[in-house]
């Protein structure tokens, strides 16, 4: 089973970047498309960005424009610019599809805040 590690996180004010990494055992990258999800405080887990071994990315409307995803053998990006309150949340990585009963990484979070 595969493990991530998310890292990147912080505490930034309105209108600022933050780029979010993910590491992960195995060769888990080279088989499937890789996403970034983040959950609220109080709110589902959600899809924010993909990327498929392609490079054919896609993102949540709530993000297009502002969010870039990106990898290259070892890593997952997720460059986020512009940032807004409402990213607020906990990001994680995961493959795409979820293993069944797979596990998910601590996360990192980030809080926007002035």
């Amino acid at each position: 089973q595969a493990l991530f590690v998310e890292s990147g996180g912080g505490l930034v004010q309105p209108g600022g970047s933050l780029t979010l990494s993910c590491a992960a055992s195995g060769n888990i990258f080279h088989i499937y498309a890789m996403g970034w999800y983040r959950q609220a405080p109080g709110k589902q887990r959600e899809l924010v960005a993909d990327n498929t071994r392609d490079g054919i990315t896609n993102y949540a409307d709530s993000v297009k424009g502002r969010f870039t995803i990106s990898r290259d053998n070892n890593t997952v990006y997720l460059q986020m610019n512009s940032l807004k309150p409402e990213d607020t949340a906990v990001y994680y990585c995961n493959r795409i599809p979820l293993a069944p009963g797979g596990s998910w990484g601590q996360g990192t979070q980030v809080t926007i805040s002035s």
